[in-house]
């Protein structure tokens, strides 16, 4: 019985020691050596890939859409604007999702049809020059990207509500394209965020 009982001790102290020791390492130790890493080699990525303004301020993320609309939430002129969101009440961080509407739901159909004639008045182009990720929100709602095309369509409107050249915020558009990851993933696209604030810097150059 005694050496039944020494055996178990032996083993639950092991036992216990052992959690200690990976408790230090992998629960303490990793997190802290993984952490450094990041904010050593990727820093701007390890804190959320923030964007700022020229005052320094936290003006969003490159990875989040986001709104860029008067207190009414009507979408401002002089900004490039974002694809749809289904998040929450629209780009809503903390409640990512789409719509989970098929393509022939009446709802999301009738939703497609206002969007499409929103976007043609708002930008001054038929209806049939607007593209889909100008009227279908991401499965995440979150989306930071438009396609170089819904870019495009926004220049004039951009340009005249800054009172800019159209071949100069045309060409900040152009610089803005990212291409397909590995030069095969994915397709072309616009961070919106990003080409906002170059956009701001432009005017402020102008």
């Amino acid at each position: 019985m005694n050496i039944v009982s020494r055996a178990s001790g032996r083993a639950v102290w092991v036992a216990i020691r052992a959690m200690a020791v990976l408790t230090v390492l992998l629960g303490v130790g990793y997190p802290l050596a993984i952490t450094g890493i990041g904010q050593l080699a990727f820093p701007s990525q390890a804190n959320g890939s923030g964007r700022y303004g020229p005052d320094g301020r936290l003006v969003g993320s490159a990875l989040l859409g986001q709104a860029f609309a008067d207190a009414e939430g009507n979408p401002l002129p002089e900004y490039f604007q974002p694809r749809p969101s289904a998040a929450g009440g629209g780009y809503d961080a903390a409640a990512s999702s789409g719509s989970n509407h098929g393509p022939e739901n009446e709802e999301l159909i009738a939703a497609i049809q206002r969007r499409r004639a929103q976007v043609a008045a708002f930008n001054g182009v038929p209806g049939d020059a607007v593209p889909a990720d100008a009227v279908t929100a991401s499965g995440s709602g979150l989306d930071p990207h438009i396609s170089p095309a819904y870019a495009r369509l926004q220049v004039d409107r951009v340009a005249a509500a800054r009172h800019l050249r159209a071949e100069d915020v045309r060409a900040l558009v152009e610089s803005r394209i990212q291409p397909r990851d590995l030069g095969y993933l994915g397709e072309p696209r616009v961070n919106v965020v990003e080409l906002n604030l170059a956009l701001d810097d432009l005017d402020r150059r102008s």
